[in-house]
């Protein structure tokens, strides 16, 4: 265990912040586990894309002091939808609750939309999938795909 790990417990405050000159490095270091690699881009191939995009909205996930996560939305303020576009947990800080409350967080950023009736995301329905821990925070199967990925969305 590294220092910043044994800190942490379930009672660590979860934030969002921006990622800055200082902090990107560490946020690009970031990694869920080798399993998992096939269900989302790299930390740094996610702040590529939205540097490049008009809608995208993006933060470093924080527990206390700590980088544990990085997420992302497409968000275009005048639709009634907001799409969850990356969100992930570094794999050493997975199971702590972090990425639920972390959710949670974007949620009610999502919320404060003046247009927002529903968040989108979308899975890989393949082992190992995050469609789970999705439904446990209400998003429901659509019925539709884009490509190979199951949309899931979340009414507000």
């Amino acid at each position: 265990m590294t220092s910043s790990q044994i800190k942490l417990s379930n009672r660590s405050k979860v934030t969002l912040r921006e990622i800055t000159s200082d902090s990107v490095r560490t946020i690009c270091n970031l990694s869920v586990r080798d399993e998992q690699q096939k269900f989302v881009a790299p930390n740094a191939m996610s702040i590529a894309q939205a540097y490049f995009s008009e809608s995208a909205w993006f933060r470093a996930i924080y527990a206390d002091t700590t980088p544990i996560g990085f997420v992302m939305l497409e968000d275009k303020p005048e639709e009634a939808e907001c799409y969850l576009w990356r969100f992930m947990i570094d794999a050493r800080y997975q199971g702590m609750g972090f990425g639920r409350r972390a959710l949670l967080l974007v949620i009610d950023r999502v919320k404060t939309r003046p247009n927002a009736t529903e968040l989108l995301t979308s899975v890989v329905q393949k082992e190992g999938s995050p469609q789970s821990f999705y439904e446990k925070l209400g998003f429901k199967l659509t019925g539709e795909y884009e490509e190979d990925e199951a949309i899931m969305r979340l009414k507000l």
